[in-house]
């Protein structure tokens, strides 16, 4: 079997639900990287990315003896580019999947992490914004800044701010219901630092937040172990930069364990929401709302705006009066960035509608969590 035929048959397999690596020149050149001849031929033999192959199957179906094979595949799943659950491995998708685990355990030479950064940069440019448009994807939803409670407007009389939002719409969830907490890079801000484009509004090193038993994990693998306090501080420190905190788009277990601290300009999912207007993301049940007289127009909401949705209307009348901020809410996520970072206290957030996400959001038979 030729060594393209390989490839191939592997593409094909990585696929799950509405997930699939497009046939591309591109794409062969990124596999090509992650895994040489050897390692392709024995991938060939795994089911598709929605199963598991047991090490006894592989090893009749490749004839690489035990210890060989054992050897090779930990080595795959220690880079990042397969999943291991036991004595059982899986393929895993190209994103959400290898991008993710690839670039968290960062152990291939740096000669490889900066081709599959370029080659990811390409994938997040040219093929990931028709695709979501194209399945109608919405997997990530904005959980609400820690000091939300004191910046929402009571929007009936008869209830309490603490009866209008409900715990799967706060940050402060993560923090209430566990006890271990840690940090990993940002993989999409990573992936721009090894390009020569670093981000802007926050650097890769403050990414993703951790709870519960996915910090555990990671913590074991080297990540730092931080306290209540620290997590507090350190979830209130991207707040001020100005990310939003994104979850998987459900009301399971899985979107209290963890959290993308995420920027617009290189976030797959938000960078394609703002230059093409179709969002990954749902938008919250929340609205921000500017009280005029409180408002100087000091333009911090406007900079600090992930969407970009935030403008500055310059007066015409000889008074000024006609001046203000106002908000384009049909491209609003209500992440609650704006209301965080006003001084002035002059932003409130609004609850305009009462969606619940759904029980629990997979791509084919696995969840986020899952796969990365």
């Amino acid at each position: 079997m030729s060594e393209i035929d390989n490839y191939e048959i592997v593409r094909q397999k990585l696929s799950l639900g509405s997930l699939y690596a497009p046939k591309h020149k591109k794409i062969f050149e990124l596999m090509k990287i992650l895994w040489n001849e050897e390692e392709i031929e024995i991938l060939s033999k795994f089911e598709g990315a929605d199963k598991y192959t047991s090490l006894k199957a592989l090893e009749k179906s490749t004839g690489v003896p035990r210890d060989k094979l054992i050897s090779i595949l930990d080595g795959l799943y220690n880079k990042g580019t397969i999943a291991k659950v036991e004595n059982v491995y899986g393929l895993i998708p190209i994103l959400p999947g290898i991008f993710e685990r690839y670039f968290i355990r960062r152990t291939d030479s740096k000669e490889n992490l900066i081709k599959v950064a370029e080659l990811y940069i390409w994938f997040f440019k040219s093929f990931l914004p028709s695709f979501l448009v194209d399945t109608n994807l919405k997997f990530f939803r904005p959980r609400l800044p820690i000091d939300a409670k004191d910046k929402l407007i009571e929007i009936d009389e008869s209830l309490d701010v603490e009866s209008q939002i409900l715990p799967y719409e706060l940050v402060s969830q993560l923090i209430d219901n566990y006890e271990v907490f840690t940090v990993i890079p940002c993989q999409c801000r990573l992936i721009a630092e090894y390009t020569g484009d670093p981000c802007k509004v926050a650097p890769a090193e403050m990414g993703c937040f951790l709870a519960g038993e996915g910090a555990r994990s990671s913590i074991e693998r080297g990540a730092p172990k931080l306290s209540k306090e620290e997590a507090v501080e350190y979830l209130k420190k991207t707040e001020k930069a100005g990310l939003i905190h994104s979850c998987v788009a459900d009301s399971s277990i899985e979107s209290t364990l963890f959290i993308c601290n995420c920027c617009s300009c290189h976030c797959g999912s938000l960078a394609a929401a703002k230059e093409h207007k179709y969002y990954a993301t749902l938008a919250s049940n929340y609205i921000p709302k500017i009280d005029d007289d409180l408002c100087t127009k000091c333009e911090v909401c406007l900079n600090k705006c992930p969407m970009g949705v935030i403008y500055h209307k310059l007066p015409n009348e000889p008074d000024s009066s006609d001046e203000h901020m106002f908000i384009n809410e049909d491209y609003c996520l209500g992440c609650g960035v704006c209301a965080t970072n006003c001084p002035n206290d002059a932003i409130k957030l609004v609850k305009v509608r009462d969606n619940i996400p759904q029980e629990k959001f997979k791509f084919g038979t696995k969840t986020f969590s899952e796969l990365i």
